[in-house]
């Protein structure tokens, strides 16, 4: 089989470059064109400074579509959406779009790419929409107790990205000067997250499966209504990753040994995602396109950490992950990477 041909639109910010990285490096993905408007002619090593010696590719304003099975939208949000509107991509070039444009369902044929839940729609869809690095890293700490029917309407869930997450372009919370030493909190209860975190939750709950809104040891009185998440982000002074603890009420009592066989049964075909008995720390993924999850049970609550590093997991790893399903090649391809100690 020959090589998967690609083409990167927004090559020029984070997730362009991460992705320049993973697929120099992939074993059955080949680059036709890196395209960004304001660097054409610019060596992609240039910009992103660690492919030094990794690549000669240069950055162009080309976009030849004709040449390449698949390209990866790196935009800002909103941009895909108009980008379409101007542009001809022709139907048998697949499409991986990093912004939350097509996350929601609605009027288009994007399948949502979260493997450990859209797995077989991944590998026979043309357009994929990959999911949002916080909504990576909450969902995958909930999807076992949400296909389980545990999940009630308390949920609320605390996480911290690092400085990446805000994207490239400097704005007054991720200089360095504000960021380090500091932490702040934002968009609470209203993280665009939040939309794609729920979606995936009320489709995965089975149909028949109560939810307890009282504080009531008997519980099962509510079992209409669409799960909610109470969420908190904050912004972290580290550059990269994502820390994630979720408090959740069960609709029932469950055993410690109950909890944790219901994750490592979900997970124990998952490529990336792994269940750990000890609690674990955000080294543990950084630089990976690993995701670690632990839960932890106190009556009729479970404490659940989850972690992911938000360029990889969180972005372009996970979108690497998704091209490898598309095109039937191994998960893991282009995605070997280890953690570091320190």
């Amino acid at each position: 089989m020959s090589k998967v041909k690609v083409g990167i639109l927004g090559a020029a910010g984070y997730t362009g470059g991460e992705l320049i990285r993973l697929l120099v490096n992939h074993p059955e993905a080949e680059i036709v064109f890196a395209n960004s408007e304001s660097n054409a002619g610019n060596k992609v090593c240039d910009v992103h400074e660690g492919l030094i010696g990794d690549t000669t590719l240069e950055f162009t304003s080309e976009m030849p579509f004709d040449k390449v099975d698949v390209v990866f939208f790196c935009f800002g949000h909103g941009k895909s959406e108009a980008f379409l509107k101007d542009h001809s991509i022709p139907d048998g070039v697949r499409i991986i779009d990093l912004a939350q444009d097509f996350r929601i369902a609605g009027d288009h044929d994007y399948v949502y790419g979260l493997p450990e839940t859209h797995r077989e729609s991944i590998a026979s869809c043309k357009h994929l929409a990959n999911p949002g690095c916080f909504a990576t890293c909450i969902q995958l700490g909930l999807l076992p107790l949400a296909k389980a029917g545990l999940l009630t309407d308390d949920i609320a869930v605390n996480a911290i990205t690092g400085s990446t997450g805000a994207g490239q372009k400097p704005g007054a919370t991720t200089h360095f000067s504000w960021r380090n030493n500091n932490f702040s909190v934002y968009k609470l209860f209203k993280h665009q997250h939040l939309h794609e975190i729920t979606q995936t939750l009320n489709e995965l709950r089975p149909a028949e499966a109560p939810r307890v809104v009282d504080t009531l040891d008997e519980g099962y009185m509510v079992k209409d209504g669409e799960i909610t998440v109470d969420f908190i982000p904050y912004r972290g002074d580290f550059a990269r990753g994502i820390f994630c603890t979720e408090v959740i009420r069960l609709a029932k009592a469950m055993s410690q040994e109950d909890v944790e066989h219901l994750f490592k049964d979900y997970y124990a075909t998952a490529a990336f995602t792994h269940y750990s008995e000890k609690a674990p720390d955000m080294k543990q993924v950084v630089n990976t396109n690993k995701a670690i999850v632990h839960a932890e049970v106190f009556g009729r609550k479970v404490v659940v950490t989850s972690m992911i590093d938000n360029l990889l997991k969180g972005a372009v790893g996970q979108a690497v992950q998704n091209m490898n399903i598309m095109f039937g090649l191994d998960e893991k391809a282009g995605l070997n990477l280890k953690a570091t100690a320190f």
